[in-house]
């Protein structure tokens, strides 16, 4: 077997997360024979990609196939985000932008998109936080964020010098919240415009630079907050999050319905607070009811809650929280379910500021 041979059986083996052949999908950047021994690079199109494992006995079966005495494979692995990068036009470069909303309040939205946000960074993933939800902020206090954010002046496309506002940086995610420009106790009292208007400055004149994912908590409910999103850039797609009784799935049902007007594609569900005192199951009847994909469950647990509270969700995914491993399960889904939108469908039109 030589070095074209090798890459040819590799090329030929189907990815079993996306369906397709990791030829079709280039994800093979290097194959050789050293001294005998194959040496394979494959490149992921997430950092979160599950089982990696499962691509090592795939490829030393398939070299097998073609040479019963080969030596086990040398495989490493490398990434590149795949993302539409639809915020070009107003100046973002940002691969994919995911918003996290529901149908109603109370279902853990906010803790679901920080723990997205800090599970997507401890992949290797760069992230940013962005709280849409202007008349309740909580991303500050869960993530044990202070500070107003400062304003710079950088080069403009057409010449001269803008401002931009600089995210709040914290245990590596970059944030940005109205809950860093009010007093704690401060209503946000707004029209419609005014939303718009700092919806706008949040994304086109805030410096988030090079970035894979921006998760963006969306406020509860069917507002216009959704369509301003839509309007200004093309997401890669929006988590429904809710909790497993009826009462929560009725609005989730009209959360994925208000994303199909807007245009945003629902990467999937994620049931929050599984457990004995609100059930199991709920969110997984209606996302195969309602045709998405079901993205995992969130156990209740009190050390959810406890760090949390303490803004302490960095450390979600540590030994503090028991139930780290379902969490991470949800972040790989949803990573991967980007990932698929985007390597299955690559000529995705960009979206026009309207």
């Amino acid at each position: 077997m030589n070095d074209a041979e090798l890459k040819a059986c590799l090329d030929a083996i189907t990815d079993p997360e996306i369906g397709r052949t990791l030829g079709e999908l280039g994800m093979i950047k290097q194959a050789s024979l050293a001294d005998g021994t194959p040496k394979i690079e494959v490149e992921l199109p997430t950092p979160a990609y599950p089982d990696r494992e499962r691509l090592v006995e795939l490829a030393n079966s398939a070299i097998k196939a073609k040479s019963a005495d080969a030596p086990a494979a040398d495989v490493t692995f490398s990434w590149n985000v795949k993302g539409p990068e639809t915020g070009g036009k107003i100046g973002l470069r940002i691969k994919n932008v995911i918003a996290v909303g529901s149908g109603k309040g109370g279902v853990g939205k906010s803790t679901t998109a920080t723990m997205l946000a800090y599970g997507l960074s401890s992949f290797g993933a760069k992230v940013g936080l962005m709280d849409a939800d202007v008349y309740g902020p909580s991303i500050p206090h869960l993530c044990g964020a202070s500070g107003e954010p400062a304003v710079t002046e950088v080069p403009g496309a057409e010449g001269g010098l803008v401002q931009r506002i600089l995210p709040i940086e914290k245990d590596g995610l970059k944030l940005l919240s109205i809950g860093f420009m009010i007093k704690p106790d401060q209503a946000v009292v707004w029209r419609g415009p005014m939303l718009h208007k700092l919806l706008t400055q949040f994304l086109a004149q805030t410096e988030w630079g090079e970035l894979d994912y921006l998760i963006i908590d969306l406020p509860p409910g069917t507002g216009d907050v959704s369509l301003t999103l839509s309007q200004l850039l093309g997401l890669s797609g929006a988590v429904v999050v809710c909790t497993p009784q009826k009462v929560a799935l009725l609005d989730a049902v009209k959360a994925i319905s208000m994303f199909g007007q807007v245009k945003i594609p629902v990467l999937g569900m994620v049931e929050n607070m599984t457990g004995e005192i609100f059930g199991r199951g709920g969110a997984k009847q209606q996302a195969e009811k309602s045709g998405v994909p079901f993205l995992g469950e969130m156990p209740i647990d009190a050390s959810i809650r406890q760090l949390g509270d303490d803004g302490r969700m960095s450390e979600i995914f540590s030994d503090a929280c028991p139930v780290h491993n379902d969490l991470l399960k949800v972040c790989q889904n949803v990573a991967m379910q980007v990932a698929k939108a985007q390597l299955l469908a690559p000529q995705l039109p960009q979206l026009e500021v309207l």
